[in-house]
């Protein structure tokens, strides 16, 4: 089993990352968190139950394209690297990996997470699980440490689970962008994005009968109040999911059910909350296949093959750089 960890990031980045992206978030009008503070350890059990919930169709319908057209991809491809933006051990990253070593082709594994616990986890039991296959796992953040990739060519960049459109539209071109200016021309970028669809389906995805996505989006508050010393009371924010027509995104938000103020004692700030403020915890975007299109075009990428799952929900990109 050969396994190697590269640790890019020092030891309190992602503290200093937090203290910044609070501060900022919380002194803004209207306030807002990013969504990358939500996968703490209870966040990420949360997620998981997330995907296995029947509203919740874009991990199955992304599994469902994988599962058809992987081979297709290791074909095209002929990767010898499979880099995943995101230190997966799941599913889809296997019904990858199996493709490409069905094609021969497979040498080395790079997953790149700026959790080192949890990318040792998914590199060791990808190792365990595939013999001979070099894991080269970077602890690094994919908005910021792009350049640290490497591996043998061609290289295939995975970034599933539609988590560029958690991006807003300035920050996907720059990390598209930064993408296509560490790939050789004629490497590959295979790229996640779900699609607009109707807003009942979206929001029923985003706020399900069960609980589980309003638990998910207050559990950045439990992170806020562990790590920073604040004092969120956790139950005084309701959990709203909102389809923005004009930018064609889903808006997950807290809403202060009664006036409140909160203290963060590691930052020094005193926040107010007046009873039914909003603040905005995710994005998400749903893509029109041209805009995909339009928009790799703009960072140096080709749109080579696009796919969908049966129902159409999901889309399935892989782009070669030109």
């Amino acid at each position: 089993m050969t396994v190697t960890i590269e640790v890019h990031l020092t030891a309190d980045y992602l503290s200093q990352s937090l203290r910044r992206d609070v501060k900022e978030g919380l002194t803004s009008t209207p306030k807002s968190l990013p969504p990358k503070w939500f996968y703490d350890a209870d966040g990420s059990v949360l997620f998981e139950r997330i995907t296995a919930l029947p509203e919740y169709y874009p991990f199955r319908a992304e599994r469902e394209i994988l599962a058809d057209r992987a081979a297709e991809i290791a074909a095209t491809t002929q990767a010898r690297t499979l880099i995943e933006l995101g230190s997966g051990s799941s599913e889809k990253t296997r019904l990858l990996l199996d493709a490409l070593r069905e094609a021969g082709t497979l040498h080395d594994m790079v997953p790149l997470d700026v959790s080192e616990s949890a990318l040792r986890e998914a590199a060791e039991a990808i190792a365990a699980d595939y013999p001979g296959l070099r894991v080269h796992g970077v602890v690094a953040d994919f908005t910021a440490h792009m350049d640290r990739i490497d591996g043998d060519e061609p290289r295939l960049v995975a970034f599933l689970g539609s988590t560029i459109g958690n991006l807003p539209p300035d920050e996907r071109a720059r990390f598209l962008s930064e993408v296509r200016d560490v790939l050789d021309t004629g490497e590959w970028l295979l790229l996640g994005a779900d699609l607009v669809k109707s807003p009942d389906v979206l929001l029923r995805a985003y706020d399900d009968a069960q609980g589980v996505t309003a638990e998910f989006n207050r559990n950045v508050l439990r992170v806020l109040n562990r790590e920073l010393g604040a004092d969120f009371d956790v139950s005084a924010f309701e959990h709203v999911a909102v389809w923005d027509p004009e930018h064609e995104w889903i808006e997950m938000r807290l809403r202060a059910t009664e006036d409140m103020a909160v203290t963060v004692p590691e930052l020094g700030l005193d926040v107010r909350f007046a009873k039914g403020e909003e603040m905005r915890t995710e994005i998400s975007t749903k893509f029109r296949p041209e805009v995909i299109e339009g928009e790799l075009a703009k960072a140096g990428f080709e749109q080579t093959s696009r796919w969908t799952d049966a129902a159409g929900r999901f889309s399935l990109v892989l782009a070669r750089a030109v």
